[in-house]
């Protein structure tokens, strides 16, 4: 079956997130909740798709299996607590721990069990489950915004299935031998080039969809461990399990030396300088307009990273639709604008190039220096966008 979207050369994982995301929503293809953008979508269909685990050799004979939170995947937790197997469920953004064991009531109905499987019942019907417990997972279901028949991933951009996966294989949980699913419409499967692919990236070995059974074959390996250098102090506060899971490969002898973090500048309100610290001398401003309403912080930080062009400093003004990113230096900048040139985010083209204030080097907007050293540009006091997850006007 030929892919129904097309993948334009030199696209990345943030291109084709908006491509599905826009298709699903033009062709109407997807239930509550919606708009699909920024999620796992939740497809027509999508409850007859997760049924097809139960047909899986892999599925017939395992004990334990993990099948990640996503609306869409209610289905495949109804079919593994119907077959009476241990149903785990990883704790959403990894905030108190790293997954749950769903336990129904003692002869429960196939109506309690529907609710067991449910957003609210997976919430009522937990026990932790702590990383001391002995536990081998054969099989797991994730969602995916995006995969290819090689078994090539694309999740909505936050990371948590990779690094739930590595987080696993460092307990233990999960080796090569543990069967990875994923459970799609059939207009997200598509040609997702190999080298948008990194280390850290979950592959999957099966693709169920309304219509198909897909036995991937990948050929790639998935990750056999937290590779700690992708990741830094802040995303250790954020997850307080993984300075736990560090602390125990730390005294197994392991490098858990982590990746550096974006440097600490000021944050600016009004005429109040919060921080001593002083940007660098060389420090050169990109203006990004264009921005939609509705936008999350969170998603252009998301994009700025999948461009490899991450700012020191991020200031947000989403109501006026612009942020202004602060680079080390003018090459950096530099680098910036080539990588952000075509960038689109909810179906909005994005406009980026240097702070007026920088423009007097070269007649091209785009890629002049700054003349002088300058301090970041001011945010002006606005009301968030209602949507927005970022009430602050710096983000770092």
């Amino acid at each position: 079956m030929d892919p129904v979207i097309k993948i334009n050369p030199g696209g990345s994982k943030w291109d084709i997130r908006q491509k599905v995301w826009d298709y699903i929503e033009e062709k109407n293809l997807a239930n509550f909740p919606r708009p699909v953008h920024n999620r796992i979508p939740n497809f027509k269909g999508a409850f007859a798709a997760c049924a097809k685990v139960s047909e899986l050799q892999a599925f017939i004979h395992t004990s334990e299996v993990k099948v990640d939170p996503d609306k869409p995947l209610e289905g495949a937790r109804l079919a593994v607590l119907q077959a009476r197997k241990t149903l785990l469920v990883p704790t959403p953004r990894l905030r108190t721990g790293l997954f749950n064991r769903i336990t129904p009531p003692q002869g429960a109905s196939k109506e309690q069990l529907r609710i067991c499987s449910s957003s609210q019942g997976v919430k009522d019907f937990s026990v932790p489950v702590g990383l001391d417990a002995k536990i081998k997972i054969d099989l797991m279901v994730v969602g995916s915004v995006a995969v290819s028949e090689k078994g090539f991933r694309i999740g909505k951009g936050e990371g948590f299935a990779d690094l739930e996966y590595g987080m696993m294989a460092s307990m233990g949980a999960v080796n090569e031998s543990t069967v990875v699913v994923t459970v799609v419409h059939d207009c997200q499967v598509m040609d997702i080039p190999e080298d948008l692919m990194g280390s850290h990236d979950l592959t999957v070995d099966y693709i169920l969809t309304p219509t198909r059974v897909i036995k991937t074959d990948c050929q790639l390996p998935k990750p056999r461990g937290i590779i700690w250098n992708k990741l830094d102090t802040e995303k250790l506060q954020k997850i307080p399990i993984l300075k736990k899971l560090r602390a125990l490969e730390e005294q197994a002898g392991k490098d858990v030396t982590l990746g550096a973090a974006p440097e600490q500048v000021p944050e600016e309100g009004g005429n109040e300088v919060k921080s001593q610290r002083k940007l660098h001398l060389s420090v050169t401003t990109v203006y990004l307009g264009g921005i939609p309403a509705g936008l999350r912080v969170s998603e252009l930080k998301t994009a700025l990273r999948e461009r490899e062009a991450t700012p020191l400093r991020l200031t947000w003004q989403g109501a006026q639709h612009r942020a202004f990113l602060d680079y080390s230096d003018p090459q950096a900048a530099d680098q910036a604008l080539e990588a952000l040139q075509g960038l689109s985010l909810n179906g909005h083209s994005l406009q980026a190039e240097l702070a007026k204030s920088q423009r007097g080097g070269r007649k091209s907007g785009h890629f002049s220096r700054r003349p002088k050293p300058a301090a970041a540009p001011k945010s002006e006091e606005s009301a968030p966008d209602a949507k927005s997850d970022a009430t602050e006007k710096t983000e770092q």
